[in-house]
């Protein structure tokens, strides 16, 4: 099935001639232009519902880590590679990732990663030992860095139309924002009335359904002609981007002058200065430098990682002051942060889907981020005596609501007037973006609470009880990295402001009429 070069255009950045919709003087009546798919809906559950389960699987762990480390005997420095090893393959090869769905075909990688990531979360659930299951979440960053971007760039190619494309980007930006929090809520149940092992083997129903409904409701896309897999730049920029998700990842229980962050760091760097070379000499590069040129593309990434290494820091902090200072269960504290994942829901769903078609992304954007900056101020007033109700739910759904209005945006902003041959790299770009700055996020927050708070309970040695001090310490450098993540969250409203200049997506002339 053929498309007319100009019905292909995305719906939001109009970065290009392109990419721009058809106008009324055009030929809008051209019997070659197709009509939709009558099965884009059903496609997108399908997509929904493997990036529901990639999201759930960042955070769903989390609670269940104390109960595995029990089981398997994991010491308390290796605990981390629960966490770790996911992050570092999923971080690292999502570039890769990107590009093999670009050249094998769409459909036939995220068949592949769901089947890849149903093997490896039953892997990881029938675990024996420490290695068996740091092997497992490995393997499941690996087939997520496959599943991902390809379905990214499924839902891309599948909604060309501006209202359409808007409802289905705020399902996905939904989903994306507010499946974290979700994650906690089952991990804590799963974790609480079953066991932790259903933290992994939920995800093995969840992707056979999504693999039959893939074979069932997704088109066949066949890989891009021409597209070939540049191996250097692959390990170059897989080297460098695992060499940065790592060095964040010690950089906290190691500390910053770490001869080992420090290495890694740089060693990142100097791999990824790497791969910028290799990227303008390649005759098919792993990452096309004219993806990055493009202003509202490149303003859409960095709105991305800033949002999420403001946001990230929330589910950390929070966490422990639920479980830690309130008394919050796990299941609990993960009911606690539903609100939020509500609140990203009509963000994206009912306020951004509905008003991107006639409104400029960077409104949307630069507004939600002020929204959830002023959450965060909200958080700054934490104490040992607040309730949940008087100041971390209007917090959360502030923040909430304002991330539901930048991720709907950013998605569709990031992935517009993208040529079919790119589609794969783009979206794998967009979920590096979020990757990296929540692992940059997280660890650098933490750090400046750390901080806050081991200067907090030097100054009130020799005061009330311990306990109470130690309490009062915590909860202070949560509210100083508050402060922190509110400076971060509009740092990212100042650049979608200024970097993204795209226009409100215009209607065809038929679609005026219908």
């Amino acid at each position: 099935m053929s498309e007319q070069p100009s019905r292909r255009a995305p719906a939001a950045a109009g970065s290009t001639p392109d990419s721009l919709p058809l106008g009324p003087d055009r030929n809008v009546d051209a019997p070659a232009t197709p009509e939709p798919d009558s099965k884009r809906w059903w496609a997108l559950v399908v997509i929904s519902l493997a990036q529901l389960m990639v999201i759930l699987d960042g955070t769903i762990v989390n609670i269940a880590l104390p109960s595995a480390q029990r089981d398997l005997g994991i010491s308390d420095s290796g605990r981390q590679w629960v966490i770790t090893a996911y992050t570092l393959a999923f971080g690292g090869l999502l570039l890769l990732g990107g590009r093999v769905a670009d050249l094998v075909g769409r459909k036939r990688t995220f068949l592949i990663g769901l089947l890849g990531f149903a093997a490896a979360s039953a892997l990881g659930g029938a675990a024996l030992d420490p290695w068996m299951l740091f092997v497992a979440r490995a393997l499941q960053g690996l087939f997520g860095a496959l599943l991902a971007p390809s379905a990214l760039s499924l839902l891309t190619t599948t909604f060309t139309d501006p209202d359409e494309r808007g409802k289905a980007f705020g399902i996905y930006g939904a989903l994306a924002g507010g499946g974290s929090a979700f994650g906690l809520v089952v991990g804590g149940l799963l974790t609480e009335y079953l066991n932790w092992r259903w933290s992994l083997y939920v995800n093995v129903p969840i992707a056979l359904a999504a693999f039959l409904g893939a074979l069932a409701f997704l088109e066949h896309r066949p890989g891009q002609p021409g597209v070939r897999l540049d191996v250097p730049g692959a390990l170059l920029g897989s080297g460098g981007l695992v060499a940065l998700v790592y060095g964040f990842s010690e950089a906290e229980p190691r500390g910053w002058a770490s001869p080992l962050v420090h290495a890694l760091l740089a060693g990142g760097l100097v791999l990824l200065a790497g791969f910028t070379v290799r990227q303008k000499r390649a005759e098919s590069p792993l990452l096309p430098l004219r993806i990055l040129m493009d202003r509202n593309r490149m303003g859409s990434f960095a709105t991305m990682g800033l949002a999420t290494a403001g946001m990230f820091g929330v589910f950390l902090f929070l966490t422990y002051y639920l479980q830690v200072v309130l008394g919050y269960s796990p299941v609990k504290t993960g009911l606690a942060f539903l609100p939020m994942s509500v609140a990203i829901a009509v963000g994206a769903t009912q306020i951004a889907a509905r008003l991107l078609p006639r409104t400029a992304p960077r409104v949307l954007m630069a507004s939600g981020m002020v929204l959830a900056a002023a959450g965060m101020v909200v958080l700054t007033g934490l104490s040992v005596y607040s309730g949940y109700a008087t100041r971390v739910l209007p917090a959360l759904l502030v923040l909430g609501l304002g991330m539901g209005l930048t991720f709907m945006p950013v998605y569709a902003t990031a992935t517009a007037g993208v040529a079919p041959k790119d589609s794969g790299i783009t979206s794998a770009t967009v979920t590096t973006f979020q990757q990296v700055g929540g692992s940059l996020g997280t660890v650098l927050l933490n750090t400046v609470a750390a901080s806050a708070a081991t200067r907090h309970a030097n100054r009130s040695l020799g005061g009330p009880a311990q306990q109470d001090s130690a309490a009062e310490s915590m909860v202070h450098g949560f509210t100083v990295a508050s402060w922190w993540s509110a400076g971060v969250l509009l740092l990212a409203a100042l650049v979608s402001a200024c970097a993204v200049t795209a226009r409100a997506p215009r209607r065809t002339h038929r679609e005026t009429e219908a």
